[in-house]
């Protein structure tokens, strides 16, 4: 038993900041909220998915945990308040930094046309939710992934209306000049196009 107790006693120094429940309710919701954002990304066979979105924005919430018990050691080691409060700001800086390079991995330029753009904004958001369900601001977070899934969904099917309703119209367009062009090859030798404007006169 004397073996046992310096781990247990190690495993629950990992909760001294924030109660292991709190701490699972916390990741858990990081998880699935960054699962609802990604599950529309996966639908639509993009790069970044939902296994992409759920791990950045657990890995969020993870960071955001650990500063809380990091300004914790600080304040039982009787450190600067203020000090370990500036690393956390450090920290959620630097969590954004991580989420925006591997978003721009996502970022393709082919032909002067962009590609990614959605998805990189996808997984930089999963990360802002996950930093606030590691916060304890789950009501936040869920409000952030709910209207993320809204334009996610919403917006998608209206682009694609304008989108259809633009490519039919060129489609027109083109066809117009198409029907215009065989009309003009169509005229028999002789009409009036056929002779200069001098002998018409």
């Amino acid at each position: 038993m004397s073996f046992l107790d310096p781990l247990w006693s190690d495993l629950a120094a990992s909760f001294t900041a924030t109660p292991a429940p709190v701490a699972t309710l916390r990741l858990v919701a990081a998880m699935v909220m960054g699962g609802l954002i990604g599950f529309e990304r996966e639908w639509h066979h993009k790069p970044a998915g939902l296994r992409t979105h759920m791990l950045i924005s657990v890995a969020a919430a993870l960071f955001a945990l650990l500063s809380f018990e990091l300004l914790e050691i600080s304040r039982q080691l009787g450190g600067a308040e203020t000090g370990a409060r500036n690393d956390i700001l450090r920290l959620i800086g630097a969590v954004t930094s991580g989420v925006a390079f591997l978003a721009a991995g996502t970022i393709v330029v082919n032909a002067g046309r962009v590609k990614g753009l959605t998805t990189g904004a996808g997984m930089w958001l999963a990360g802002a939710v996950g930093l606030a369900c590691g916060t304890g601001r789950i009501g936040l977070a869920g409000l952030a992934a709910g209207l993320t899934v809204v334009v996610l969904w919403l917006f998608r099917r209206l682009e694609d209306a304008v989108e259809h309703k633009a490519a039919r119209e060129a489609a027109e367009e083109a066809a117009a000049r198409a029907e215009a062009g065989l009309l003009a090859r169509a005229r028999p030798p002789g009409s009036e196009a056929e002779y200069p404007s001098a002998l018409r006169a």
